[in-house]
């Protein structure tokens, strides 16, 4: 009889892939910068090669997104994460500064332990991949059980090539024995240099818990604010390219509208021209008893689904190609699913008197959930877009483009990255878009500039000046007083003498 305990192989595996990792990142980090540039340019042209491939993987294992989408953010996470990282220097000396004789040199942190998701799974995959071995980092993956096949198939892909290319082969490894004690052990283990973490609140919390350092991201719940100066057009089809992205699976991706009461008819137009179907308040009730779990999580059915299909689960008749659901709502709370975060083409629509009451509502949104993370506007309006600056909890607030992209940096300038740092405010230790920088530490070489003796000096006579001028006015009033007395006395003394005729 064959016995076997799937706990403890699993935790037997994670050990032995840290410990192979751990030995074999010794080797990459004596590596050369241009041997890393040219694994990394590897990895990305094996990427490359099997888009299509694996996004149909990811697809068809997770049911989750649209499979066009999801051959985009595979294009995004080798291609243009590549684009913006090769001419990092992340290997030796990095900066030096001749007049302040200081020489920073890079640091890899070791061995990165990286969790993967099960909504952007092949994409994070090759994502964390390029940026851990970019810092000259060793990288061991978690895949999301619901995800195993996809993500085990593009480590595979990704370790042949850089291998191939002269990586030594026990940098990039995955477990393939997939439990919550095997994750655990990744988190825990002593070889663990540090946690890249991506995925849901529980797995983002159990990092930040595990005593090693730890990189994570919250919940997104970005509000995107329709003010009154923006061209509406636009804004809602830009919200609408964003929340339809991979059906809306991106957790930059938008959440609720926000409208003042003067713009109101117009955007409701709009977005009814444009392809949304507005909800009854029966029909809104109804879609709420599907987006929720009984203990107030995300339905993980509704997940990457589309408009018509999680319509249908409520019982609600729609369009084949509505695009999103849209729930009017006045209300934010843990029990008000619309004002949740929704990783599906659903939308809350909120209504107020004005842009400073938005401003409001965008902060009880984001404070209830989603603080640190991202947030829209669509405005000309550049006074009001300071204004949003710098009062919203968010570490990105981007204007005029959609959440999902712009987030990440596809349709603006920030780096482009699938792991977005959501700052103190959100539980996370930055609020970066995570690169190669933040994989490994800077050792500052600083040459002495200065003795003690002058130092003393300096101090000595730096003491001796009074900045406010305080000490001189009370001094120089007393050698007035002094002067004026002995003036007197000088008068007194000759008065005497004349009388005595001395």
């Amino acid at each position: 009889m064959q016995l076997a305990d799937k706990d403890l192989i699993s935790i037997q595996e994670t050990r032995l892939l840290l410990k192979n990792a751990k030995k074999a990142q010794v080797e990459l980090a004596q590596m050369s910068q241009c041997q890393i540039d040219t694994i990394c340019k590897a990895i990305k042209d094996a990427a490359m090669a099997n888009l299509e491939r694996l996004a149909k993987m990811a697809n068809e294992e997770t049911g989750f997104g649209v499979v066009e989408d999801k051959v985009i953010k595979n294009y995004f996470a080798s291609q243009v994460v590549y684009e913006s990282i090769k001419e990092m220097k992340t290997v030796g000396i990095v900066s030096y500064d001749e007049v302040k004789k200081i020489f920073e040199v890079a640091v890899p942190m070791g061995v990165v332990a990286g969790l993967i998701p099960s909504t952007n799974p092949t994409s994070t995959v090759i994502y964390k991949a390029l940026i851990a071995i970019k810092a000259g980092n060793a990288i061991v993956f978690s895949p999301h059980p619901t995800a195993k096949n996809c993500i085990i198939e593009t480590v595979r892909v990704l370790k042949d090539a850089a291998v191939a290319a002269g990586m030594p082969e026990d940098c990039i490894g995955c477990a393939t024995e997939i439990t919550l004690e095997g994750t655990a052990e990744l988190l825990k283990n002593k070889d663990t240099s540090l946690i890249l973490a991506t995925g849901g609140e529980p797995m983002v919390k159990a990092a930040y818990s595990s005593g090693n350092p730890a990189i994570g991201v919250g919940p997104g719940n970005g509000p995107a604010f329709i003010e009154k100066s923006a061209d509406i057009p636009v804004a809602v089809k830009q919200i609408i390219d964003s929340k339809t992205f991979d059906n809306g699976v991106i957790c930059a991706s938008e959440q609720s509208i926000i409208v003042e009461r003067e713009s109101e008819a117009e955007v409701i137009k709009e977005l009814i021209k444009q392809g949304c179907y507005i909800l009854s308040a029966d029909e809104k009730k109804r879609l709420e008893t599907v987006m929720m779990t009984p203990k107030m999580t995300m339905n993980p059915k509704i997940v990457g689904k589309s408009a018509a299909y999680i319509a249908e689960m409520a019982g609600i008749r729609v369009p084949q190609e509505t695009k999103i659901l849209i729930g009017i709502e006045n209300r934010v709370g843990h029990d008000v699913p619309f004002s949740r975060e929704k990783l599906c083409p659903i939308l809350a629509f909120y209504i107020e008197d004005d842009w400073l009451k938005a401003c409001e509502r965008s902060v009880e949104i984001l404070t209830k959930e989603g603080m640190g993370h991202t947030m829209i506007i669509h405005s000309r309006d550049e006074e009001i877009i300071k204004e949003f600056a710098l009062k919203k909890p968010v570490s990105r607030l981007l204007v005029n483009t959609p959440g999902a992209l712009g987030g990440v940096g596809g349709t603006t300038n920030l780096i482009p990255a699938f792991t977005l740092g959501c700052g103190a405010v959100g539980g996370s230790i930055t609020s970066d878009n995570i690169s190669p920088l933040n994989l490994l530490n800077l050792r500052r070489v600083a040459y002495g500039v200065v003795e003690l003796d002058e130092i003393r000096k300096n101090v000595e006579r730096e003491s001796k000046i009074d900045p406010t001028g305080t000490v001189g006015k009370a001094a120089a009033l007393d050698q007035a007083v002094e002067d004026k007395l002995d003036r007197v006395t000088d008068i007194i003394f000759e008065k005497l003498r004349n009388q005595l005729n001395i």
